[in-house]
């Protein structure tokens, strides 16, 4: 099954440098435009179905996206990680390896832990196996796309795990066995 992965575009957050988490952020002037070019790079591909995270900025990216020609699938297991009392501090303040590091496993600040988010995204993935799609495309954020790449691809779980960057628009097709 063939799946690409989408994080949603620009917030005013992302410029601002700000960690979101389940903050439900709309896209910006600047996010909406590129939306519109993540359209068309897509515009000629069949995709049978398009799951997307139910924030709004993932909302928004996938209908500009593809609009009303695919069938759009809001799942809650695709929500960004939950940062707790993290939301809307800058990521300065944030110290990423701590947060991204599997066996620590760390729970500070309500954050949720990089198990859950791991749990989480690979319960999505085994249901979609069962499914007879062959070409899915997914709207979500840069945590899930990061949880969802270590399991596709199979990636060591105590390797670095933030080794590719994921920014706003980032696009990419894997091949998910079933």
């Amino acid at each position: 099954m063939k799946i690409t992965l989408v994080r949603h575009a620009e917030t005013q957050y992302n410029t601002d440098n700000k960690i979101q988490g389940l903050e439900n952020n709309k896209l910006s002037k600047i996010g909406i435009m590129h939306a519109v070019e993540l359209k068309n790079k897509v515009k000629d591909i069949d995709y049978d179905v398009c799951f997307m995270s139910p924030l709004a900025r993932c909302v928004e990216t996938a209908i500009i996206m593809i609009g009303d020609r695919v069938k759009t699938i809001p799942d809650k297991r695709l929500i960004e990680r939950d940062m707790g009392k993290l939301e809307g501090k800058l990521f300065s303040e944030y110290d990423a390896d701590l947060y991204w590091d599997y066996n620590k496993n760390y729970k500070k600040d309500d954050v949720e832990p990089i198990k859950e988010l791991f749990d989480r995204c690979n319960a999505f993935l085994e249901d979609l196996k069962t499914k007879e799609y062959e070409n899915v495309l997914i709207v979500s954020h840069a945590s899930p796309i990061r949880a969802l790449r270590a399991i596709i691809t199979n990636k060591d779980l105590n390797s670095n795990l933030r080794d590719v960057d994921i920014p706003n628009c980032f696009i990419e097709e894997l091949e998910l066995e079933v």
